[in-house]
């Protein structure tokens, strides 16, 4: 994709508008060149020793033989450079691309790489980054340079070779004074520089056709996404579907398969049957790039390779917190009421959201889109902003909660506080999450906010409950209070000792 696409787009509407003036002009240019200078050289034409047979036409037929000669040759040549010069101008593009790319990514960075000493790595990839562009530089130059030279010399060839040759022999042969070899040569001339109109603009041609392609790149792969398993079926097996059912079944995944680029890739995660019923709470426990993530993007599809089956509740909406949260530049309401908009809920709520999340304090900044001069992205901290997205979730209310390590910025406290939360404000959210713990968070009262685990080991999830549940009957039972023992079956139970 280009490194700049709004100035890509700006460049080549403005090259394509001036580039199909210029083309009009040019073919206009040359159509008028060849009636009016081909009309007087035709009028002064005259015979040419050899070339009887064309009579008074000779000397015309010469002119118009070197000029169709002479202009296509060199367009073919010209064009040649353009290629190449196209194909340096992408490469240029892509090379400052990737430089600036790097150079955006280090500014997010910077702190981390300083924590780290990382300076002289840093500085090394930024060294292979511009030595890219330095040396494609280099080589655009050359070739710019070389097409200056060639259109130069083709000019001067044109204007005092090609163009007094045709005149010449009849001028041998006095059939034209020097007055009119002169002046039938300059007409030549002037017909083959309105001729050569493309080789002149050739290296703007070239800049076109490279912004053009760049573009054009990008719109076919937004076009291509817009199927998204036709998409990724190019580059591996992508056969997931998705389905609803009744919201009393919950949320079903049958058969899933998860696998990464290729045709011939082994699935590195696999589930036959897992069931999440309404209000169920699932923790997902697995080793560090066991797949959890995976599992969880491919849920809400996107994973792009495998293959499986997904069933929703029907009518339920979703709400994916991802760990790593950045804020658009807007006001703190429409912060709250992503991805809707702040005239779908009143300040009230709004407010009411933000002070149980535990963000009261910034309550009175609601249409604010800055703080003491600095962005919501600069102003919360990592915490804050998960503490958001909890004001996020509160307002929404949605039937299923996928959470990405949503609770990673947060210390024990605020963890068991963004689960509680969620559980006081949205009872009915089934709710699926990540986490770096290996046991789940508890309230402050010890109560277990999870109802079950999916535990992933060797490739194959699995989904069971977080302590073991007994019958009904037996948990009954065990409920009710101890009741006092008889005085006699006890004297009898001694008396058996």
């Amino acid at each position: 994709a280009p490194d700049n696409i709004d100035q890509r787009i700006q460049e080549s509407i403005k090259d394509m508008t001036g580039g199909a003036i210029g083309l009009a002009m040019g073919v206009l240019g040359v159509a008028t060149s060849l009636y009016f200078v081909g009309e007087n050289l035709i009028g002064a034409s005259v015979e040419v020793k050899g070339l009887e047979f064309l009579g008074s036409y000779g000397s015309a037929v010469l002119a118009f033989l070197a000029v169709a000669t002479y202009v296509p040759l060199n367009t073919w040549i010209a064009v040649k450079l353009g290629g190449l010069l196209e194909r340096l101008n992408i490469r240029m593009q892509q090379a400052e691309g990737s430089y600036r790319s790097e150079l955006t990514t280090f500014l997010r960075r910077s702190f981390h790489v300083a924590a780290s000493h990382g300076e002289d790595v840093q500085k090394t990839m930024h060294d292979k980054l511009y030595v890219d562009i330095d040396k494609t530089w280099g080589r655009l130059n050359v070739v710019n340079t070389s097409y200056m030279s060639f259109e130069l010399i083709y000019n001067f060839i044109g204007a005092r070779i090609v163009s007094y040759g045709p005149g010449l022999v009849p001028f041998i042969h006095n059939g034209f004074d020097l007055k009119g070899y002169i002046t039938g040569s300059e007409m030549v001339a002037q017909l083959i520089s309105q001729c050569s109109w493309f080789i002149h603009v050739m290296p703007a041609i070239a800049t076109l056709r490279a912004n053009s392609q760049r573009v054009t790149e990008l719109a076919s792969a937004i076009e291509n996404v817009q199927q998204p398993q036709e998409f990724y079926r190019q580059t591996g097996r992508s056969d997931f579907s998705y389905a609803t059912q009744n919201p009393v079944f919950g949320l079903t995944i049958q058969k899933l398969e998860l696998a990464h680029q290729g045709e011939d890739a082994t699935p590195f995660l696999s589930a036959a049957n897992l069931r999440f019923r309404r209000g169920e709470w699932t923790f997902l426990k697995g080793e560090s790039g066991c797949g959890k993530t995976s599992l969880i993007k491919a849920i809400n599809g996107l994973w792009p390779y495998g293959r499986g089956t997904i069933v929703f509740p029907e009518g339920v909406t979703s709400f994916y917190a991802a760990q790593e949260v950045k804020l658009q530049q807007v006001s703190l309401k429409q912060l709250v009421c992503l991805p809707g908009s702040e005239n779908d809920h009143t300040d009230v709520l709004v407010a009411a959201a933000l002070h149980k999340a535990g963000l009261g304090e910034f309550i009175g900044h609601l249409a604010d889109e800055s703080r003491e001069g600095k962005l919501w992205d600069q102003v919360l901290s990592g915490g804050q902003k998960q503490k958001l997205v909890v004001a996020r979730i509160i307002l929404q209310q949605p039937g299923l909660l996928f959470l990405d390590e949503a609770t990673g910025a947060l210390d024990p406290e605020g963890k068991i506080a963004f689960h509680e939360a969620i559980k006081a404000n949205c009872p009915d959210v089934t709710v699926i999450s990540v986490m770096h713990e290996a046991v789940p968070p508890r309230s402050l009262s010890g109560e277990e906010f999870y109802h079950s685990v999916v535990a992933i080991s060797d490739g194959v999830a699995t989904k069971k409950p977080l302590a073991p549940a007994l019958p009904r009957e037996l948990t009954t039972i065990l409920a009710q209070p101890r009741p006092a023992e008889d005085k006699w079956l006890r004297f009898r139970r001694l008396k058996q000792k």
